[in-house]
């Protein structure tokens, strides 16, 4: 694999990187709380706010990797009982209404993240800024478009589905 091919694998999986990497961090963090705490009785007191940022970015980061591999939720139960014809205008349906959502959510977390950056607004022990915790937001919801799209149009199917058709 050459250098260029190993850049685009990295940057294709970033969100995955990124998820993968605050999941590990979360985790050591909250093992490593529990001896503080409990045996020598030190607790972390901003554990909670890196937790807090920590599960925010591992949902948001999570979410485009989910789109793409085709693991979102979803109930193609009814769908898969329609005629074909029927089910190919239920997709392009379906298509719109989930581009839509997110579009929707991507011009409210911009509001969001503006109010949060007007107001300087921080957690309270390690003064993190709200609007790095949830900068995320409006980045995974583009992020989720493409990967909804490029699982759409590689016909990547959901575990369960393809479990199925075995």
């Amino acid at each position: 694999m050459n250098q260029e091919s190993k850049f685009k694998a990295v940057l294709w999986n970033l969100d995955t990187i990124v998820a993968s990497v605050v999941l590990a961090i979360l985790i050591i963090l909250t093992f490593a709380g529990v001896p503080f705490r409990y045996l020598l009785g030190a607790p972390f007191t901003w554990l909670e706010e890196v937790q807090l940022a920590c599960m925010v970015w591992i949902v948001y980061a999570g979410a485009g990797v989910a789109f793409r591999a085709g693991n979102q939720v979803a109930i193609e139960m009814i769908v898969d009982l329609m005629p074909k014809g029927m089910q190919k205008m239920m997709e392009i349906f379906i298509s719109i209404v989930v581009v839509v959502v997110l579009g929707y959510l991507f011009y409210q977390s911009l509001g969001y993240i503006g109010i949060f950056l007007r107001s300087g607004r921080a957690t309270p022990m390690l003064k993190i800024p709200y609007a790095l915790i949830y900068g995320i937001g409006p980045v995974s919801f583009v992020l989720m478009v493409i990967s909804y799209f490029y699982a759409l149009f590689k016909g990547v199917k959901s575990e369960a589905k393809e479990a199925v058709e075995l």
